[in-house]
């Protein structure tokens, strides 16, 4: 791939450092270029991206200065120059060529965007789908099927006031398009690969939308991977609308290289009666931040959210959570883990809100973290905000080290030190891994985080684009 293929056909920018000068230079592309950037996406994606643009030109990129931001340092990975692919020149790979999954028995709908576009699959995968059963590229459905879209497209993510989301509405042209008509529950997983590739530093933008209508069923696993030795920022919006009655599970694995900064956004609303399950696993990285927000909008919702992180290094992680609970009679759970080393950083924002009506809510949010050295830095922020007086809510946050007994206890068993702290590491997350509701999924994490925890690079074996 030259580098033509990977800028728009103005010129990079030479982007200053981050924050409000930064983001000038994508003020002036876009108010350059945003014909072409309309020109190849789908008009109902266009509806809200002026609108996206001008809450960006007013925001700009957050800075750690901002409350929600205070965990997530991106002031670096913002002033890189990347290039944009605003014209929708075709990537030169077939990600069915490279990737091969071997997790064991996942047998998986699967579908890639590479970089910020959807890569098609073939027929024969389409015709297997249950009828009625839409999945492909939000810019071809956004055109073809248009009235699936027009009560959903942009809900979520256009009342937000953050400078990332407003980025993505304004730049992303594609992405990841799920439908689940009513009562209809995929008879298997499907799974969504992200593969960044590019031969310069590359930014891409792209919008998931997931809609899950009453009665119906569905598991995504998304995964992220980097091919190339070059610096990328990926900034993934996911708007999610489950159906009343309907189950979502939603597991993300991230497995990058250091160069990658990985900005996802996950944002989901809950009908009454509705159940998600979200699981967000960092193995490997360089600079990532997950938002995800639950708003649980109807009665008898349940939510479980989950999250691990094991970094080294430079690594830094933040994860940014706000569970919101707007009616009577819902539960939620939230636990994330972290295991950090070297130089590493984590942040957790954990957000709990109860609405006035909300009577009758249970809702628990635990944080776990393990230092390994004195290097390695965490910083936590779990907050209650109530305003129903008949509740069940909790939570917690605590930062320590491994237990010297219970080693102790087993080194006295003659097993090795090293040994002794990879057992006690893997106990310790492995809360997180059980709450995998898909076995061959749950069996194949466990090995990776063993791998990840012993120092080796947790890559799927199987998978060319990690060998």
């Amino acid at each position: 791939m030259t580098d033509e293929n990977t800028k728009t056909h103005a010129t990079k920018s030479s982007i200053p450092p981050s924050g409000g000068e930064g983001a000038s230079s994508y003020i002036d592309l876009y108010k350059e270029h945003h014909e072409s950037i309309k020109k190849h996406s789908a008009p109902v994606m266009n509806e809200t991206r002026d609108a996206s643009f001008a809450l960006f030109e007013e925001l700009h990129f957050p800075t750690s200065k901002l409350e929600d931001y205070k965990y997530s340092d991106l002031k670096e990975p913002l002033a890189v120059d990347y290039g944009l692919n605003i014209n929708r020149i075709p990537i030169p790979v077939n990600p069915y060529d490279v990737f091969k999954c071997d997790v064991p028995g996942i047998h998986s709908y699967l579908y890639f965007v590479v970089n910020d576009a959807f890569y098609a699959t073939d027929e024969t995968q389409s015709n297997q789908l249950p009828d009625g059963v839409i999945i492909g590229s939000l810019k071809e459905v956004a055109t073809t099927h248009p009235e699936l879209l027009k009560d959903y497209f942009g809900k979520l993510s256009t009342l937000k006031k953050d400078g990332l989301i407003a980025f993505n509405g304004a730049f992303a042209q594609d992405g990841f398009f799920m439908y689940i008509p009513k009562n209809v529950e995929l008879d298997r997983p499907v799974q969504l690969i992200n593969i960044m590739r590019s031969d310069v530093d590359f930014m891409a933008n792209s919008h998931n939308l997931i809609i899950l209508e009453e009665g119906s069923k569905a598991q995504l696993l998304v995964c992220d991977h980097t091919v190339d030795d070059v610096r990328f920022l990926s900034n993934r919006v996911t708007e999610v609308f489950v159906g009343e009655n309907a189950t979502y599970e939603h597991y993300k694995l991230e497995n990058t290289h250091t160069k990658t900064t990985n900005l996802a956004t996950l944002l989901i609303d809950q009908s009454a009666s509705s159940s998600v399950l979200a699981n967000v696993i960092t193995l490997h990285n360089g600079v990532t931040r997950n938002h995800i927000e639950i708003d649980l909008d109807g009665e008898n919702c349940e939510t479980l959210l989950c999250g691990m992180v094991i970094a080294d290094k430079n690594q830094q992680v933040d994860n940014f959570t706000s569970v919101i609970h707007n009616k009577p009679n819902c539960n939620s759970r939230e636990l994330f883990k972290y295991v950090l080393d070297d130089m590493s950083k984590g942040g957790f924002t954990g957000k709990l809100y109860v609405a006035k009506d909300a009577q009758k809510t249970a809702a628990f949010q635990t944080n776990r973290n393990i230092l390994l050295n004195k290097t390695a830095k965490m910083r936590t922020k779990p907050q209650l905000e109530i305003y129903a007086d008949d509740v069940k809510c909790s939570h917690g946050a605590t930062i320590g080290s491994l237990d010297e007994t219970a080693k102790f206890y087993m080194q006295s068993r003659g097993i090795s030190e090293s040994e002794a702290r990879l057992l006690l590491m893997f106990a310790f997350t492995n809360d997180v891994i059980e709450n995998m509701r898909i076995p061959a999924l749950q069996d194949r994490i466990k090995i990776l985080v063993e791998k990840r925890l012993r120092g080796e690079l947790s890559k799927c074996e199987g998978c060319v684009i990690c060998q």
